[in-house]
């Protein structure tokens, strides 16, 4: 690995198609959130699979804890989608057939010449693609466990100040549609009148045009709706 690659420095925001040949950024994947980067040998690697199946019942608990889950690796697109079908993962896998993140950060195995692969490193980044912990796969057991990167998580949300992250999901996409112009205006009288104010009251809420179709049933159970009579 290049020794720069060290806790606090910033990972390179690489761009590489995903397992949908869709061209994706590192920062674009990460987002305001903590990252697990998993950088792997490949689908024919039985070690590297049986990583990938562990982290497939970590995932679920990233998703609901606002982090992200990114592999990559040496395989090309229909290696790649083998690779995620095969392990059951959810997330997005990024295919590095040319070799350029290998080559970059210095990683290429020479133990496998047929395969060619990169040496597998587990990278922890906090938002902004800063790292946080390295990890060596090279021996499986270099690998972080699921409670490992539970606790490197935990580290890494405590950091962020309030209003960072998951702290202002809401707020983001709020702002982000009313720059594309897809909220709907404020209705005044929206809690005076909740039935007749009908969609102005998702604008109040926050929530953006596409949430309209939503029976006004369950806009008044919302968390963030008082009813006129409560």
């Amino acid at each position: 690995m290049r020794p720069d690659i060290v806790p606090g420095a910033i990972f390179p925001d690489y761009e590489l198609s995903d397992h949908t040949a869709k061209r994706r950024k590192l920062s674009e994947l990460q987002g305001p959130h903590p990252m697990v980067l998993v950088l792997s040998r490949g689908g024919y690697c039985p070690k590297d699979r049986r990583q990938a199946e562990l982290l497939v019942q970590l995932h679920r608990e990233l998703e609901v804890a606002y982090c992200r889950l990114v592999t990559v690796s040496t395989d090309n697109i229909t290696e790649t989608n083998e690779y995620r079908s095969g392990v059951g993962a959810h997330w997005t896998f990024l295919s590095d057939a040319g070799r350029m993140v290998q080559k970059d950060l210095d990683i290429a195995e020479y133990t496998a010449p047929e395969h060619n692969p990169m040496i597998p490193h587990v990278i922890v980044l906090e938002p902004g693609l800063v790292v946080y912990k390295v990890y060596n796969g090279y021996w499986f057991f270099g690998r972080p466990t699921m409670e490992d990167l539970r606790q490197d998580l935990r580290a890494v949300l405590k950091k962020m100040p309030p209003g960072l992250g998951h702290h202002n999901t809401r707020t983001q996409s709020s702002v982000a549609a009313r720059a594309r112009g897809t909220l709907l205006p404020v209705r005044k009288n929206v809690r005076a009148n909740p039935r007749r104010a009908g969609l102005g009251a998702q604008a109040e809420l926050g929530l953006p045009l596409a949430s309209a179709e939503r029976p006004l049933r369950q806009l008044l159970k919302h968390p963030h709706y008082t009813h006129p009579r409560s």
